[in-house]
């Protein structure tokens, strides 16, 4: 930028300088010929008049009638020059003129004063140019420092994006075109930062909903390694590839949760085979703490949800009560309205009422833990239009909504323990 002004003007300057110089330089020495053609019509006027009156024409009476410093010769016909002043040396400036009375007058001027006010003309304009100059310099270089400074600033921001900090600094700096490149990195941090977020919650969401999975799949698999019966490991590989297929659903709906959490996939299914898989699936695990899962409640209902999906949020309840609860983990299914309802509670000591408001915020657990499971269950009961509520503190009860299915009778056969 210092580079270009300062071509910039020194064009200008060139170009006009030199103008301008031509200019003055022809003016000063139009003015110089023409003083001195006045001086000589001056002087052919007067000489007119005097020998006109028979007046005498002497040195005396004309010195006063040119500028000093000027040399100048009157020739009357029959009588002597007569001379004013001293002969210029060097060059000069020459004016003559013819009077009516035969007479000649010749004015000469020294042209060393024409070529002095030439030359203190070219020093005055020789110090504008460089006032012009310093003053290009100038702002040049404080335009310069208002333009690199940003420029080092959104550097600096596109440098922090790449390294991981998408923080938006939301500085601006008063030129339309950076404020406009300082509004697109702000946009961008707060998408990385958006991203980052979603990829930071997807990997802790899908770290605990699949470890209890895992493991069970695990246990599986070490059974098959240690029987010989061909049926039981039949049975054990078909419960197996159900974990498999139940994992597989719950991965894919975390992953779609995490895109967009309003895209969902709900269908219509039958609620007592989900609420019998995990009942199956979790009671290994209630007897070896020495406790016990029981069902009670409606029967053949259909809801309006993603099995997957619902599973995995019933499994959550369940793992909540075996950690946390004690006594009897019991699920009842029953009907409000037109939604289907599946409560899970157990004995323990429940919610403490400090956190009952806060419970399915994540990071807020009532014990050592992750603080995830009861927020991503929450987030997957969402996705599909159901609701997961706590009913009651102590002793504790969570409920899940769902739609039930359009047309649906209500089915009056309860089971009890």
């Amino acid at each position: 930028m210092i580079n270009s002004t300062l071509a910039v003007v020194l064009v200008v300057i060139a170009v006009f300088g030199l103008s301008l110089v031509l200019v003055e330089t022809r003016t000063i020495e139009t003015g110089a010929q023409e003083s001195v053609d006045s001086d000589a019509v001056r002087l052919v006027s007067i000489v007119d008049s005097r020998l006109l009156g028979g007046e005498g024409v002497t040195p005396a009476v004309l010195r006063e009638q040119i500028e000093p410093g000027r040399y100048a010769v009157i020739r009357i016909p029959g009588r002597d020059a007569v001379e004013i002043g001293r002969r210029p040396s060097g060059g000069i400036i020459v004016s003559e003129e013819r009077g009516d009375q035969g007479e000649t007058v010749r004015v000469e001027a020294s042209r060393s004063t024409v070529s002095r006010e030439i030359g203190r003309t070219m020093l005055i304009i020789l110090a504008v140019a460089l006032l012009a100059v310093l003053a290009a310099v100038f702002l040049a270089v404080r335009q310069a420092r208002r333009l690199s400074a940003p420029l080092t600033d959104l550097a600096e921001t596109a440098e922090r994006l790449g390294s991981g900090d998408p923080r938006p600094r939301h500085r601006r700096y008063g030129v339309p075109e950076l404020d406009r490149v300082a509004d697109v990195l702000d946009a961008s941090a707060e998408r990385i930062a958006r991203m980052l977020t979603a990829e930071r919650r997807l990997a802790a969401d899908a770290s605990h909903q699949l470890r209890t999975p895992l493991t069970a799949l695990s246990m599986r698999l070490e059974e098959i390694t240690l029987t010989d019966d061909p049926d039981t490991v039949k049975e054990e590989a078909t419960i197996a590839l159900a974990q498999v297929e139940r994992l597989t659903d719950v991965v894919q709906r975390l992953l779609t949760n995490s895109r967009d959490p309003r895209t969902g996939s709900a269908v219509a299914f039958d609620l007592d085979e989900v609420v019998k898989q995990q009942i199956e699936e979790w009671r290994p695990a209630t007897r070896s703490e020495g406790r016990a899962i029981v069902r009670s409640g409606k029967k053949r209902l259909r809801a309006v949800g993603t099995p997957g999906a619902v599973a995995q949020v019933l499994a959550t309840l369940i793992e909540n009560s075996l950690m946390h609860g004690d006594g009897t983990v019991a699920l009842r299914t029953r009907v409000t309205g037109n939604q289907a309802v599946v409560e899970v509670s157990d004995e323990g000591p429940g919610v403490p009422p400090d956190l009952g408001a806060r419970v399915f915020e994540r990071t807020v657990s009532g014990r050592n833990s992750t603080g995830l499971g009861l927020a991503v269950a929450r987030d997957l009961a969402e996705a599909d239009g159901g609701r997961l509520e706590l009913l009651q503190g102590n002793p504790p009860v969570f409920a899940l909504f769902l739609s039930r299915e359009a047309g649906e009778a209500d089915a009056d056969e309860p089971t009890g323990p």
